[in-house]
């Protein structure tokens, strides 16, 4: 599990997440999603997270000097800056964008 950061809408927040650690580990990133609903962009519905570092070259940025530590660090990251340009989930990405105030709300009562 990980805590929602200070001065984020997820604060005080407790995610709980799905490690799973492939046998090629470190040659092959470990997957990792959400099990605790969360509203953000680049977090799907089914807990799938859109992150660079949690895939493969050429498209991802996965390398075996990375760990989970550096993993669950990304991640808190990605929650605290989503990235409205990488979106999993456009109408709220849009909503980040365009109406942030709302993304915030929407974001705290999630």
């Amino acid at each position: 599990e990980i805590l929602g950061g200070a001065d984020t809408p997820y604060e005080k927040g407790v995610f709980n997440l799905e490690i799973i650690v492939p046998e090629r580990y470190p040659f092959e990133p470990p997957k990792i999603r959400f099990l605790t609903p969360i509203y953000h962009p680049n977090i799907d519905s089914a807990g799938r997270i859109c992150l660079d570092v949690l895939k493969l070259p050429p498209k991802g940025a996965w390398r075996p000097s990375l760990n989970i530590s550096t993993l669950l660090t990304s991640i808190q990251l990605l929650m605290a800056e989503p990235n409205p340009d990488d979106p999993l989930m456009a109408d709220i990405s849009s909503e980040y964008k365009y109406n942030k105030q709302v993304f915030l709300m929407n974001a705290r009562e999630w």
